[in-house]
C-alpha cells in the first residue's frame, strides 16, 4: 500500500499498458489480502495493538488508492513512444520454418476398422474413395490398339465433295428411303435386298478366284445357283439356311490383295467414299455385273434406281449417329477405310488368329453404292 502511494499520477499515466495492468493486479490483490477477514485471534490482537495514527493513514490511503485506480484504466493508457534519437537495432534474421513431412495415410488397424466385411471387400476390388481408379494409368492393361489413320492427302477436296454429296443425299436419297421403308413391307424389302445381293455373287466368285480363294469361290457360284434356282430368282435365301457364307469380294480388294496396299481417299459424286485403287477397281468389276447387261434402258435404269434406293434405306439407321458427329468427314472416312481395311486383309488376320472379331461384324453384306447401279459407266462403250 505504501508503495502504490508513493507512485505520482503522471508516472501511472506513462506506463506501458501492461505494466499498468501489472500494477493494478498487485494492488488489487494486496487489497484483497488486506480487507479478507482474519481470524478472531488476529483481529483481537490487531485492535489492541492499533494506535491513533496508524487509523488516520489507513482512512486516508483509500482515497488515494481510489484515484489510482481510476487513473490507469486500460483504454486510457497510452503506449511508450519510441525515442527517434535511440539507435536502431537490426531485428535478428528468422529462419523460415520447413513445413512439416507429409505424413503417409495410415489405414485403419482391424480393431478400429468399422465397415462391414462386404465394405472391406468392396474397398479391396475397386478401391477407397481416396484411390479412385485411373483407367489410363492402369499398369494391367494392354496396349492401346493401333489403327492405321485413312491416307487423305485431298482432304480438301473430299470435304468439298462431301457436302455435295450431303445435299443430294438429304434433298432425294434420304426422302427417297424413308418413303420406301414407310410404303413397302419389311418382308418384300428383304427380298429386294436378297435380289440385288445375288446379283453380285458372279462377280464375288471371280475375284475370289483371282486372289487365291478356290473354296470361297465355290461357295459364291453354290449360293447364285441355289438362290436362283430354289430362292425364285434370289428373292429368297436359302443358301443361307444351307451354311454358305456370304462373302462379298470386288476388283479393288483383289487389287488389294495384289499388293495396292495403301491407296489415297476420295470421295467421289453420288458415289461416295472410295480410295484411288476402289475406283479403278469399279471399272473393273462394273461390265462383270448381270444387271448392266440387260439391254432394255427402261427396264435396266429402274432395277438400278430401286438397288439406289434399297442401299440408302439400309443405311438409315446409321442416321443419327453421323448428325450427331462434330466431325461428319472425319466419321464417314475413318469408319469406312477401317472396314475396307478388314475386308481386304481379314481372311490373313483370320488365318493368323488375330481377328477376335464376332462373328456378326464377319459379315460382307454391310451395303455400299455398288459400281453398277449408276445408269452410264466409262466402260459401256457410249452406250
Amino acid at each position: 500500500m505504501a508503495a502504490l502511494h508513493s507512485v505520482p499520477t503522471f508516472a501511472q499515466d506513462a506506463m506501458p499498458a501492461a505494466a499498468a495492468e501489472a500494477t493494478v493486479v498487485s494492488a488489487a490483490a494486496q487489497t484483497d489480502t488486506a480487507l479478507a477477514p482474519a481470524p478472531i485471534e488476529t483481529i483481537a490482537a490487531a485492535d489492541a495493538a492499533t494506535t491513533p495514527a496508524d487509523t488516520t493513514q489507513a482512512a486516508t490511503a483509500e482515497p488515494a488508492l481510489d484515484y489510482a485506480l481510476a487513473q490507469v484504466e486500460p483504454e486510457q493508457v497510452q503506449p511508450a513512444q519510441p525515442d527517434p534519437n535511440a539507435p536502431v537495432v537490426a531485428a535478428p534474421a528468422v529462419e523460415a520454418a520447413e513445413p512439416p513431412p507429409a505424413t503417409a495415410a495410415v489405414e485403419p488397424s482391424a480393431a478400429d476398422d468399422q465397415r462391414t466385411e462386404a465394405e472391406r471387400d468392396f474397398d479391396a476390388l475397386y478401391g477407397t474413395p481416396a484411390q479412385e481408379y485411373d483407367p489410363v494409368a492402369d499398369p494391367t492393361l494392354p496396349a492401346p490398339a493401333s489403327v492405321p489413320g485413312a491416307f487423305d492427302p485431298w482432304e480438301k477436296y473430299n470435304r468439298k465433295m462431301h457436302r455435295f454429296n450431303m445435299a443430294v443425299d438429304r434433298g432425294v436419297a434420304r426422302p427417297l428411303a424413308r418413303a420406301y421403308s414407310k410404303v413397302v413391307p419389311r418382308p418384300l424389302r428383304l427380298g429386294v435386298s436378297n435380289f440385288f445381293n445375288n446379283l453380285g455373287q458372279p462377280v464375288s466368285m471371280l475375284n475370289a478366284l483371282l486372289q487365291g480363294k478356290p473354296k470361297q469361290a465355290a461357295q459364291a457360284l453354290g449360293r447364285f445357283a441355289l438362290n436362283t434356282t430354289l430362292g425364285i430368282g434370289g428373292i429368297f435365301d436359302p443358301a443361307s439356311d444351307a451354311k454358305l457364307p456370304n462373302r462379298s469380294e470386288d476388283f479393288g480388294q483383289t487389287l488389294g490383295v495384289w499388293g495396292w496396299k495403301r491407296s489415297r481417299y476420295v470421295e467421289l459424286p453420288f458415289f461416295g467414299p472410295r480410295t484411288v485403287r476402289d475406283s479403278f477397281g469399279a471399272l473393273g468389276d462394273a461390265p462383270l455385273s448381270p444387271l448392266r447387261h440387260v439391254e432394255r434402258d427402261r427396264i435396266r435404269i429402274p432395277l438400278q434406281g430401286l438397288q439406289l434406293v434399297d442401299v440408302r434405306a439400309q443405311l438409315l439407321p446409321l442416321d443419327s449417329l453421323r448428325d450427331g458427329a462434330e466431325d461428319e468427314y472425319a466419321l464417314v472416312r475413318d469408319s469406312w477405310t477401317q472396314r475396307r481395311d478388314y475386308q481386304i486383309f481379314g481372311d490373313r488376320l483370320d488365318k493368323n488368329g488375330d481377328s477376335a472379331l464376332p462373328e456378326y461384324l464377319q459379315d460382307d453384306s454391310n451395303p455400299s453404292v455398288p459400281a453398277d447401279a449408276m445408269p452410264v459407266m466409262p466402260t459401256d462403250g457410249g452406250r
